[in-house]
């Protein structure tokens, strides 16, 4: 053996291996991790797909922000992350790619002339003034939403993958009548009853709790009653009062700002015209003489093949292509042009209606410079008090004295809680940097000043904080009494029930037992189970009838704090004849819901034919996440596999 590596190292592989080593020690500064390059990097595997954590990363953003215009307000990934929705999006993308690649593999290939014909039906991707499919459209667009064309095909052709096979699972799926006849067998049943309500007057009622009771009460339901934290802070506003004056602004100025945006003040020249592209001047000639000859557009554009291109209330400079732009804009109204060397092929135009220029006067625009010139104003006024409010604080001054010297305001909140609600459940309407302060601080201390956006600052002291405690007994006896008059209430009535109930099923007559509670015996026949009927009878009463076999005895909840005792005396099955077209219905329906889980059934099993597996650590890394403690961190394997199913 030793020999063997004597011969090794005096090959001239060995002398190569130590050149990529020495190379290695100078790029690293001789700390090198040999085996950092082991094992997979990607978030996601399943067999030739895979998903890097900068995309994982890209498609969770784009997750966050469906998340944030649902719940109209900003969510931030730790938000996702405390319900756990990253976890769950890791494994629905881990089993999608995996089925992905089954489907590849298993022959599932849609044609590229599918995908071609996806992408062409995007009008974002075609020239507005040719009509013609643009290249360089194309893959700005895609940029604009950091994506590749390259991604976006594979996304139509994963598409089409799902599409089709859900299709052909529906297609072969046929649903055993007897699934259809079971349920309109069971729609249409009726049965025959009697029963009784149970009011609280027949069960007798609670008396006045005592303060030994209420004071257990209070502890049994702690969790429920216990008050939340509440803080109370002090925020210096650096903005001027909501209600202040506005001050007033110079005529010079309002003069000076008006030359200086006359002309993007102004209206430009506009014409609405109608353009037909062709690839030679020829074919154009012909669309020129056939427009001049009275025929309109679609008719010429008809003969042509090509389809006609308008544009309404355009300026010239917002003209795609010069050459049609300068043309347009020498034509009278209702003119035709000659043809137009354009970019791409020769245009003919046609031009339907000219808006004049309109320039602008100070007066039209007196408002919205005044309006301008006072918010450029304002936010000078926060940038100076900011400054001078820092340079204050530098010097040791208080908060207090410090905003009072540079002209800030300072604004008690109200008490808030850690999720911002006031003292009666309310939001409080304030930034949520405010909220992240006030919770931030210990009490009394004072933060430095914080950026709140668009131009707005603010600092906060911490004045007070109440700790979540449980409410003294005098705070909410009235309302903890109520409570418990209704659940000894509630636990009168139920028994009362329960003991007439087992009168009933220890074999005395139901009559008898309902006089002797001074109730009124109900006797009902064919009742079945619609809006009408649960409307009448009350819920209790059809859960009951329904929910027991012949002769046996129910009691369940009635309305208005009552409980319904009850017999049922006969079952009677649904007639075939009506039975049969409901079936047949509900057939159809149960074949749909059959389908889309037998679906989700193969996606899971294509998932794990394709071995696709997921790395929680990686996916945590890519989110800016820190790493899972160790005991979280066994919990969560580090590749997990997709479930079979």
């Amino acid at each position: 053996m030793i020999s063997v590596f004597r011969n090794f190292a005096k090959s001239k592989w060995a002398v190569g291996l130590l050149v990529v080593l020495g190379l290695s020690l100078l790029v690293t500064g001789a700390q090198m991790d040999v085996f950092s390059g082991l094992g997979s990097q990607n978030v996601i595997s399943a067999g030739e797909r895979s998903v890097s954590r900068t995309q994982f990363r890209s498609d969770f953003e784009s997750v966050r922000a469906n998340v944030q215009q649902q719940a109209g307000r900003p969510v931030t990934i730790e938000d996702m992350v405390a319900e756990n929705i990253h976890v769950r999006f890791l494994e629905e993308q881990t089993q999608r790619l995996g089925f992905m690649d089954w489907a590849w593999k298993a022959g599932i290939r849609p044609g590229q002339e599918l995908v071609v014909k996806q992408i062409r039906e995007i009008p974002a991707f075609f020239n507005q003034v040719t009509g013609q499919f643009s290249q360089e459209q194309y893959e700005q667009a895609l940029a604009a939403q950091n994506m590749t064309p390259e991604r976006l095909e594979r996304d139509f052709r994963d598409q089409y993958i799902q599409t089709h096979y859900g299709s052909a699972v529906f297609a072969g799926s046929r649903m055993p009548r007897i699934y259809g006849a079971l349920l309109a067998g069971q729609a249409l049943e009726t049965r025959d009853g009697r029963w009784f309500t149970v009011t609280q007057s027949m069960a007798g009622t609670a008396g006045t709790p005592t303060d030994a009771q209420l004071t257990a009460f209070l502890n049994e339901n702690a969790a429920q009653l216990r008050r939340p934290e509440f803080r109370i802070a002090s925020v210096v506003l650096f903005n001027d009062a909501p209600n202040a004056a506005p001050p007033a602004i110079p005529e010079a100025r309002i003069q000076e700002r008006f030359e200086f945006r006359e002309a993007a003040l102004s209206k430009p020249a506009t014409r609405s015209f109608i353009t037909l592209t062709v690839p030679t001047r020829e074919a154009a000639q012909k669309i020129t003489a056939a427009l001049r000859a009275g025929q309109t557009p679609a008719q010429a554009g008809a003969a042509a093949n090509v389809q006609p291109a308008t544009q309404t209330d355009v300026p010239q400079s917002a003209v795609a292509d010069p050459a049609i732009g300068a043309a347009v804009f020498a034509l009278a109204p209702g003119a035709v042009s000659d043809p137009i060397q354009a970019r791409v092929g020769f245009a003919v135009a046609q031009l339907t209606g000219i808006t004049p220029a309109q320039s602008a006067t100070l007066e039209s625009a007196r408002e919205a410079i005044i309006q301008e010139l006072r918010e450029e104003d304002a936010k000078a006024a926060v940038f100076s008090r900011v400054e001078a409010y820092e340079k204050a604080r530098t010097e040791g001054k208080t908060l207090t004295a410090a905003a009072q010297q540079v002209g800030a305001r300072i604004v008690q909140l109200p008490p808030v809680t850690k999720e911002g609600r006031l003292p009666d459940g309310q939001p409080m309407n304030a930034p949520p940097q405010i909220l992240e302060q006030t919770y931030a601080l210990t009490k009394g201390a004072e933060s430095d000043v914080i950026d709140a956006g668009q131009g707005q600052y603010f600092a906060l002291r911490l004045d007070e904080v109440t700790p979540a405690a449980l409410p003294t007994l005098a705070d909410v006896r009235a309302p903890l009494a109520q409570e418990w008059t209704n659940r000894e209430n509630a636990r009168l009535l139920a028994a009362k029930a329960e003991q007439l109930a087992g009168q009933v099923r220890g074999g005395q007559d139901i009559a008898a037992v309902a006089a002797s509670a001074g109730a009124t015996l109900t006797n009902r026949t064919r009742v079945g189970q619609n809006p009408q009927v649960q409307q009448e009878l009350g819920q209790g009463v059809l859960q009951g009838l329904f929910g027991q076999g012949k002769g046996q005895v129910f009691s369940a909840p009635g309305a208005n704090a009552t409980f319904v005792i009850g017999r049922v005396d006969a079952v009677r099955p649904a007639a075939p004849a009506e039975a049969a077209p409901i079936a047949e219905q509900v057939r159809g329906r149960l074949a749909e819901e059959w389908v889309t889980a037998a679906v989700m059934a193969s996606i899971k099993a294509a998932a794990a034919r394709s071995r696709a597996t997921n790395d929680p650590a990686l996916a945590r890394e890519a989110l800016g996440l820190a790493p899972l403690p160790e005991g979280d961190a066994a919990a969560a394997s580090p590749a997990t596999p997709a479930p079979a199913a």
